[in-house]
């Protein structure tokens, strides 16, 4: 199997998720500064969790970074990437948070998006 045919495959297994997941009514979590009694200002800190969509996000605590992923485990390279060659802290939020900055993860999650996009309209219009 080709990396390209893993990709679509992957994509439209998001877009299927995402199809079937129940609408989530309530606003995604607003992400805030890091206390300075938790983790020093000198050590580099990443959100890392889930949208709405259920993509992961990976998000640097203070807004300078951050990108969407297929995988738990690409947010968290990224984020480790981001902050080398120091380590990094990573804070897992329960709640949902949306990538409030640039994409600079995945770049294929923008056709995921738009393929989720279209699948929900020919729901709706199945169901019309």
């Amino acid at each position: 199997m080709t990396l390209q045919m893993c990709e679509e495959a992957a994509m439209a297994a998001i877009a299927l998720q995402a199809s079937r997941r129940r609408p989530d009514t309530r606003l995604a979590t607003a992400l805030r500064p890091l206390d300075p009694d938790v983790v020093s200002a000198a050590i580099p800190a990443f959100f890392i969790g889930r949208n709405r969509a259920g993509l992961w996000v990976a998000r640097e605590a203070n807004g300078r970074i951050g990108g969407l992923f297929l995988f738990k485990s690409s947010a968290v390279d990224f984020a480790k990437q981001q902050s080398a060659p120091v380590r990094c802290a990573l804070v897992f939020p329960v709640e949902t948070f949306e990538l409030d900055i640039e994409n600079r993860g995945n770049p294929l999650i923008v056709l995921a998006e738009a393929a989720k996009r279209l699948l929900a309209r020919m729901v709706a219009r199945l169901k019309t």
